[in-house]
């Protein structure tokens, strides 16, 4: 590389590759896994009540009161909702229990050991960004040092040290870009069905039935979900995603015309007066997605507001761990 102005623009591409790329790194493990808010904790007496009564019956009569005023409409597999015993909590829809961390995070995706954090609702944009900049980077550094590379099995490099230091820098930016590039097309095929790692392994289970694709509105919805509205925030490492990471609106409770018909008549049945799925309350922020949909009529939307949930006391329930 003889040319100056070739030299100066590599050299600024590639700190900026590598800038990017520290600073989502940076966001990935620093920032905070999100917890479910107060409104799913037991309180102080929901506690004693669960304690003093045995399991059965009775315990699910404390856990219903307790969730029937809370937006969560994913269950168990036997039917009940999800209850944690060590966070003495209900879990949100889309939350887990990371036993590495041992608390409940909000729409978890897997603990990263690379990172040493959970990825989750908090940070997934972030982690998505460390990857589509780390494979940047490395696609970078290899592209750059390939000419070099084909010298040294030309014999046309000066006879130095500096050499085998070109053979291993292309072979480590190849692997790495190969591995990286396989990982960050599999977190962008979640982002466009809207799962998580852990909802692949284990499909969500809703009221009457599993659905792998319950909570997918669409690819530009679900993307929007993550990086937000605003475009300009999308390629920088800064939280923009929508919503508070403890309610998501679905396509069982909303269909969308993006969203293929799903199986076993859920069209013909949404038409009648008894829905599989109550209303969902949506905040703000997460409402919006849902405007173009002909099933969220105004009417609905301002007897949701300023509500936490809906009941529904046919709900049954059990302890999960």
């Amino acid at each position: 590389m003889t040319n100056i102005g070739e030299k100066v623009v590599c050299l600024v591409a590639y700190h900026i590759f590598f800038m990017l790329f520290v600073w989502s790194y940076w966001k990935t493990i620093f920032t905070l896994p999100m917890n479910p808010s107060k409104e799913f904790h037991l309180s102080y007496s929901d506690k004693e009540s669960l304690e003093r009564e045995p399991r059965g019956e009775s315990q699910q009569e404390v856990l219903r009161r307790a969730a029937k005023d809370l937006p969560i409409y994913t269950r168990t597999m036997s039917g009940a909702i999800r209850y944690c015993d060590r966070c003495r909590l209900v879990k949100p829809d889309r939350c887990h229990h990371c036993s590495v961390c041992d608390k409940c995070i909000l729409k978890m995706d897997h603990h990263c050991p690379w990172v040493n954090n959970c990825v989750g609702f908090s940070n997934y944009k972030f982690f998505l960004l460390f990857l589509a900049y780390s494979l940047l980077y490395c696609l970078f550094i290899a592209a750059t040092d390939l000419q070099y590379f084909i010298k040294f099995w030309t014999n046309d490099l000066p006879d130095t040290q500096a050499k085998f230091h070109i053979m291993f820098l292309f072979f480590a930016a190849a692997m790495f870009s190969v591995s990286l590039s396989s990982l960050f097309g599999y977190h962008c095929w979640l982002v466009s069905k809207n799962k998580s790692t852990l909802e692949v392994f284990r499909a969500p289970i809703f009221r009457h039935r599993t659905d792998k694709n319950g909570f997918s509105l669409g690819f530009s919805k679900n993307l929007r979900q993550v990086f937000g509205d605003e475009k300009k925030y999308w390629l920088l490492p800064v939280f923009s995603s929508l919503g508070d990471g403890c309610s998501f609106p679905t396509c069982l409770v909303n269909q969308d015309p993006e969203q293929a018909s799903t199986p076993g008549g859920l069209n013909s049945t949404s038409k009648n007066e008894n829905h599989l799925f109550p209303a969902k309350p949506l905040r703000d922020s997460q409402s919006h997605l849902l405007t173009d949909t002909p099933s969220w009529s105004e009417t609905s939307a301002k007897a949701e507001k300023g509500k936490v949930g809906m009941s529904n006391p046919a709900l049954t329930m059990e302890n999960e761990t």
